[in-house]
């Protein structure tokens, strides 16, 4: 999506000033989105895995909220590759 218009609408001021840091913000939650989830995931196996050594084979299996947190890691990772393969494509002459 590009942001159409003369430069001095997307000067700070501008027309579209407050739609484009609109736009930031939402990039930047982005980006925070899989990180929070992969933390979330790990907060919640360091407290429920004890608990679950104990059952044995119960471990394993794919119930509960730590498969969840690291499903919504993945999900959340496309800001993350986009992000990568722009500085990737910038260092490319």
């Amino acid at each position: 999506m590009s942001t159409a218009g003369k430069p001095e609408d997307r000067a700070p001021g501008g027309r579209n000033a407050g739609r484009m840091a609109g736009r930031d913000v939402a990039g930047l939650l982005g980006l925070a989105a899989a990180p929070v989830f992969a933390a979330m995931a790990l907060l919640t196996f360091a407290a429920d895995g004890r608990m679950d050594t104990c059952m044995g084979h119960a471990a394993m299996q794919l119930s509960g909220m730590t498969p969840m947190y690291l499903l919504m890691c993945i999900f959340h990772t496309a800001p993350w590759l986009r992000l990568a393969s722009r500085r990737d494509q910038a260092r490319r002459p």
